[in-house]
């Protein structure tokens, strides 16, 4: 009898380890420790790999936040935003609207180093989300955990950009869309304010600058010395760039302080101050960067797991940039 009560509890320890390494999770579920036993360094190899990149070039914090939200809200965080155009198929990396992203050097580079470790095990979806996760904890923002076991997507079409915010949307139409996916109104305007990291090419908001309406020719609601700073910002052509506030390399609530003197950089950024329905929670981060930083992390694992793909429907790329 004890030597079956032992054998017992031998197996309950074994599930309970099974548990906490996100061995036994569902197909389709994800675990805070899915690596650990799998792959332990995956998450310190990554971090290194971001640090390093960072330290050279400070600037691609930004992009790399902008990466993983602009792979989420495709299909879901499947990876899908890496996979390179091919001459059959244009991949979502092209659309206009990702062409402002960069880093996928970065995540080749994590890729590469984990594969020396552990072949085959860790998706390029999970080294997108960690990735932007340690890019905001080291341009000053706060360090949040987030489960992992995605698996890859194998579809990358240019056609599917369509469903990204565009940058020309009011409020109403993007608590709509973000509420599509499950996000509250607190959600959208925290997860708007990533764009305190990086910058925007004016193809993105030269309408504000020209010919606005029937009324105005300029942006009524736009601070008039960063109107006329831009217009000469987009002399240089579409492709020229302007950060979004005044810290771009630094994860700070300065975003809303921009939104509340009408600086805000595109017409998505500037209606969240000038809707009711979010003008308030504006007026809280701007004040209260704690706050901010609570509901970001609250927003942000919640998005990493959009619609995220299990062993049938995905796999784990050997090389991010095409499907195995």
């Amino acid at each position: 009898m004890a030597a079956i009560v032992a054998s017992v509890l031998i197996v309950l320890v074994c599930i309970l380890a099974l548990l906490g390494s996100g061995e036994m999770f569902a197909v389709n579920a994800l675990g805070m420790n899915y690596y650990g036993m799998r792959c332990p360094l995956a998450e310190m190899t990554v971090r290194n790999v971001v640090n390093r990149a960072l330290q050279k070039d400070p600037t691609l914090a930004g992009p790399l936040l902008r990466m993983h939200f602009h792979d989420c809200f495709i299909q879901g965080c499947d990876g899908s935003i890496l996979i390179d155009s091919t001459k059959k198929n244009t991949a979502e990396k092209d659309s206009p609207a990702n062409l402002s992203l960069r880093g996928y050097e970065i995540i080749d580079q994590a890729k590469d180093e984990v594969e020396d470790q552990c072949p085959g095990v860790v998706s390029c979806a999970d080294i997108v989300a960690m990735a932007a996760r340690d890019a905001v904890f080291f341009a000053g923002g706060p360090f949040y955990d987030i489960p992992k076991g995605r698996k890859d997507g194998r579809r990358s079409k240019i056609e599917d950009t369509i469903n990204l915010p565009s940058p020309t949307l009011n409020s109403s139409e993007l608590i709509k869309m973000f509420g599509q996916h499950g996000f509250s109104v607190a959600d959208l305007v925290a997860l708007s304010g990533g764009h305190t990291l990086g910058v925007a090419r004016c193809a993105s908001f030269k309408n504000r600058l020209s010919n606005f309406d029937s009324t105005h020719d300029v942006d009524p609601v736009m601070n008039v010395n960063m109107a006329a700073s831009l217009q000469k910002t987009c002399s240089a052509g579409d492709s020229a760039e302007a950060p979004f506030d005044r810290t771009r390399n630094v994860f700070d609530n300065a975003y809303f302080n921009a939104l509340q003197s009408g600086a805000g950089l595109l017409s998505s950024d500037q209606t969240l101050f000038g809707s009711p329905r979010t003008r308030g929670i504006v007026n809280g981060y701007a004040m209260n960067q704690a706050m901010f930083f609570f509901d970001f992390q609250q927003a942000m694992v919640k998005m990493s797991q959009l619609d995220v793909k299990g062993e049938d429907e995905g796999e784990v790329r050997l090389n991010c940039r095409r499907i195995n």
